[in-house]
């Protein structure tokens, strides 16, 4: 989970079981998004945000077809609990 993911969001998961490991669980919570996308293929892990700039890098790096483990998107203003 990128850090700007909502703290309820990662409780809800985990009560349903779901093995979620956040950038501040991982110590990755100061590093740039680029270095957070590289570790989360290092571990290997999906990577999950809502900011529209991380989606951005993605789409960059799926241009210069570098690899990453994927990202998941979720909009800010559209997902519920």
């Amino acid at each position: 989970m990128d850090v700007h993911v909502p703290q309820q969001i990662i409780d809800q998961l985990r009560r349903c079981d779901v093995d979620v490991v956040t950038a501040i669980d991982d110590g990755y919570d100061r590093n740039e998004d680029d270095k957070l996308l590289e570790h989360a293929r290092e571990i290997p892990r999906l990577l999950f945000t809502q900011d529209i700039r991380f989606k951005a890098l993605a789409e960059n790096w799926q241009r210069q077809n570098r690899a990453f483990s994927g990202l998941l998107f979720g909009h800010q203003l559209t997902g519920t609990i």
